[in-house]
């Protein structure tokens, strides 16, 4: 079964980065990653631990996590960015349109119970691609837009209702 983006799988593993600032007046804390004292105008807060700014990195691309977002992930003693944790431990499934690969860390489009690649969310007829909020028909498995659907149900002998 298609689960996006792992996330079900994710919650359990996600927690939150705080940035901080550093009172002058107060005892300087220990990083949690380099275990020297956090000197500097702010730090970082996660996992319940402190860190400096450099110090809380992704295991995998090394990117620093406070810069990207305000979650991190952590799985198999490893704390991720969202990317790279999504790439090793996502879930993925198959575009309902082409039938290729989608990976676990790509935006995608759903209609029910069928998910697709951003660039395949078209009307599998005349080749419309849908935005966010555009209307779209799914007749037997196929994307349509509002014309193509309506002609359809025109040739099946069904007028639109038209409210």
């Amino acid at each position: 079964m298609w689960r996006e983006g792992g996330r079900a799988a994710a919650a359990r593993n996600v927690s939150s980065i705080q940035m901080l600032s550093v009172q002058p007046d107060t005892k300087p804390k220990g990083c949690a990653g380099c275990n020297r004292k956090i000197k500097d105008r702010y730090l970082l807060k996660a996992l319940d631990k402190y860190w400096h700014e450099d110090c809380l990195k992704c295991a995998c691309c090394d990117c620093r996590l406070g810069e990207v977002g305000s979650t991190l992930y952590t799985k198999a003693n490893l704390i991720l960015c969202r990317r790279d944790y999504l790439r090793l431990f996502g879930v993925t499934g198959n575009c309902a349109a082409c039938s290729k690969l989608i990976p676990a860390f790509e935006m995608v489009m759903r209609a029910k119970d069928n998910v697709y690649h951003l660039d395949c969310f078209a009307c599998q007829l005349c080749n419309q691609r849908f935005c966010v909020g555009d209307k779209f028909f799914l007749k037997n498995n196929m994307i349509l837009c509002q014309t193509d659907y309506e002609e359809g149900l025109m040739k099946e002998g069904y007028a639109p209702q038209v409210r």
